[in-house]
């Protein structure tokens, strides 16, 4: 395939030996390139609306500090006409972090354990304008698809999130921009789904199913 067929690649990782394992696993495939590489996520939306790129490959947490995450570049690059398309690449599973992204706009889902082979298929399959979404994923997905009544909705696992990271009811309302009484009741929505009566043991069972991040 000649270098204009190519489907161009952008990289964005905040962690330079990822996105060194990446490029030469990309590499390898006759038609890629992997055209830019970015270390932020506003560096991928800033690189993305510049053009020259089919796939962003983006993962969900870049850094410690309070800079925007994957899901949130992915919703901003993918709200442009013409834009590449997104496909996340990240070590997170949970409920909270697959259904952000894929209402933000990816048009896929991968995890970082991924083979080589099933990359590449991924890849190509976004760059077709497709779905591609990781066995476990479109699995997870599915059961929630299944028992609709059961599934905790993205709002509440946002706010359930939050809670496993220790926030009180007034920083989650805050940082959501909702009320005090919404987080409450979203609470209590939670509280009735997950079958528990606390805080800790929301929590404890989201982590466990993989609901929320560890």
């Amino acid at each position: 395939m000649s270098e204009g067929n190519a489907i161009r690649l952008l990289l964005a990782d905040d962690h330079p030996v990822v996105r060194a394992g990446l490029r030469a696993v990309l590499d390898t495939e006759p038609d890629f390139r992997v055209a830019g590489e970015a270390a932020t996520a506003e560096e991928a939306v800033a690189l993305a609306a510049a053009g020259g790129f089919d796939v962003v490959l983006m993962d969900l947490q870049f850094g410690p500090g309070p800079g925007m995450h994957g899901s949130e570049a992915t919703a901003a690059i993918t709200a442009v006409p013409e834009s590449p398309r997104v496909l996340v690449l990240t070590t997170y599973d949970s409920d909270a972090d697959i259904l952000a992204a894929v209402e933000a706009g990816a048009s896929g889902y991968l995890l970082k354990d991924a083979p080589p082979q099933e990359l590449a298929a991924a890849v190509r399959t976004a760059a077709a304008g497709r779905s591609a979404l990781a066995p476990s994923v479109a699995h997870r997905l599915m059961d929630r698809m299944r028992t609709p009544a059961e599934a905790l909705t993205r709002r509440e696992l946002e706010v359930l999130q939050l809670v496993g990271e220790g926030l009180s009811n007034l920083q989650i309302s805050k940082k959501l921009f909702l009320s005090q009484a919404t987080v409450k009741s979203h609470l209590v929505h939670i509280y009735a789904k997950l079958g528990v009566d606390s805080r800790t043991s929301a929590v404890a069972a989201a982590t466990a199913r993989r609901l929320i991040r560890r």
